[in-house]
């Protein structure tokens, strides 16, 4: 809906979103603010305890720090940034979920909401929408764009998936007392 919302705005001001744009560099302090204000943002929209949102707020700016140091010094494409990322939130938001008695899902899907690749879906959908528009004179271009953002947006989003759950099943199965809420039984 969120994609319909745009393309329709954008088609009142007879402004189209381009395929495939290249990437504008934004300064890791920026990136890290505006992604602590997403997860904010989300855990407030989802009724997280006001005072548990510092949590994955902290956890989600290192995440998009992490992102962005993957991207931008080492050289990794979005998607690998995006499952360095991930990975670091699911190893710990496995055991600190746990002992704030938080559900994971909602923890660490908060933790990376700002990872989504929303500009990719964005675009893709712009995409698809001038090629029903254009038909058969559509430039070949314009297809190959519209899939690679599709592509792209796939690839993150299972990045992100397999980034967050990994850790949590190997941490649950090599060290299930790190995560166990209930204190074991005792002998007597």
């Amino acid at each position: 809906m969120i994609s319909v919302g745009l393309l329709a705005g954008l088609s009142l001001a007879g402004i189209d979103l381009p395929v495939s744009a290249p990437a504008v560099a934004v300064p890791l302090g920026y990136d890290v603010i505006a992604a602590g204000i997403a997860v904010a943002a989300y855990g407030t929209f989802f009724a997280m305890p006001w005072r548990m949102l510092p949590v994955p707020v902290l956890i989600g700016m290192l995440a998009h720090a992490l992102r962005w140091v993957a991207i931008a010094v080492a050289g990794a494409s979005a998607e690998a940034g995006a499952l360095v990322a991930c990975l670091v939130v699911g190893i710990i938001v496995t055991p600190v979920a746990d002992r704030l008695r938080m559900p994971f899902a909602a923890f660490a899907f908060a933790s990376v909401v700002s990872l989504i690749p929303g500009v990719y879906l964005f675009r893709m959908a712009g995409g698809l929408l001038s090629l029903i528009m254009r038909g058969t004179t559509a430039p070949a271009d314009l297809l190959l764009g519209t899939i690679v953002d599709g592509a792209t947006a796939l690839l993150i989003i299972l990045a992100m998936a397999f980034g967050l759950i990994v850790p949590k099943m190997c941490i649950e199965y090599l060290f299930p007392g790190l995560t166990d809420s209930e204190p074991a039984a005792s002998s007597r």
